[in-house]
């Protein structure tokens, strides 16, 4: 890409001329003879001033949609290039949600990176609406998310099975208890994962599918992760839904204990999720290899 599409992207990206030219590590003055250049170039006002922020006019957007799919395209042009050398290199940008990111996916890459050594892997995480909005806006290659449902524009393919259960402390009052009844779990103080949590919106789908009111949840506060749950609950009378795949280590160690509730269980799969369209050789090389992994 010509250096002024580049130095375009990153103002288009963090909506300031300042942040653009630390990022670049340019002047700022040069970041705005660039996209005086293009502006004229376009015949066009790419940005516009309110007050003191900048924003994409609508033909800002358009050119910054276009050319982030040719960023994407040169990343692809290098891969593939990379593969007739027998010699993979390039950038491989991964969207992870939180869970998958934190405890399935680090390892995994490890063993990817291992075979192709030349290969810059980058991996970004949040939670799963997050992914699929950046999966949209071409700002990742792929993404990996935990959440049930369907964004268009995105094909979606299962990779992994798992389980939401129910945890407490090791010094809760509840501990003690190895099956709870379906009330008891409207009733217990529980926490849970925050808005746009993947693993929030699969847990209201099982309480719709099972005929109970999430709303009727206590649920005194709303945490951002897993881990900050895992340590809030030393120290919380109380329960918690996360992923059995996250707390493998607390289990085997005692210091959580899995609580059963009769006639209830969240089981859930994590996917793959992708654009609609062209799918790259990086993606399909990575997804092949995901499939033959053992996690």
């Amino acid at each position: 890409m010509d250096y002024r599409d580049i130095v375009f992207i990153a103002v288009a990206e963090n909506l300031s001329f300042s942040k653009a030219a630390d990022n670049l590590n340019i002047s700022q003055p040069a970041v705005t003879k660039h996209i005086k250049e293009l502006e004229i170039k376009y015949n066009s006002n790419l940005f516009e001033r309110k007050g003191n922020k900048i924003y994409l006019t609508h033909k800002g957007k358009v050119v910054y949609n276009k050319y982030k799919q040719i960023e994407q395209q040169y990343r692809e042009l290098e891969f593939e290039i990379g593969q007739l050398n027998n010699n993979i290199s390039g950038d491989f940008i991964i969207g992870a949600s939180s869970t998958i990111s934190q405890y399935l996916i680090p390892k995994t890459i490890a063993s990817f990176y291992k075979r192709y050594p030349k290969l810059n892997i980058h991996l970004v995480n949040g939670n799963s609406f997050d992914m699929e909005r950046l999966l949209l806006d071409s700002k990742i290659d792929m993404a990996m998310v935990e959440n049930q449902a369907s964004q268009a524009g995105i094909q979606y393919k299962n990779f992994l099975d798992d389980e939401l259960i129910v945890v407490s402390g090791k010094n809760s009052v509840y501990s003690k208890r190895k099956n709870i009844s379906k009330i008891d779990l409207l009733q217990i103080p529980i926490v849970l994962r925050e808005k746009g949590s993947g693993t929030l919106e699969v847990i209201k789908e099982a309480f719709l599918k099972q005929n109970l009111n999430f709303e009727n949840l206590n649920v005194p506060i709303h945490l951002g992760s897993t881990e900050s749950i895992k340590n809030f609950l030393l120290a919380f009378d109380g329960l918690a839904i996360v992923s059995k795949q996250a707390v493998k280590t607390e289990l085997y160690s005692k210091s959580l204990v899995e609580i059963k509730v009769k006639g209830f269980s969240i089981p859930r799969k994590f996917r793959i999720a992708n654009k609609m369209g062209h799918k790259s050789r990086q993606i399909e090389l990575f997804e092949n290899f995901l499939f033959q992994y053992n996690f």
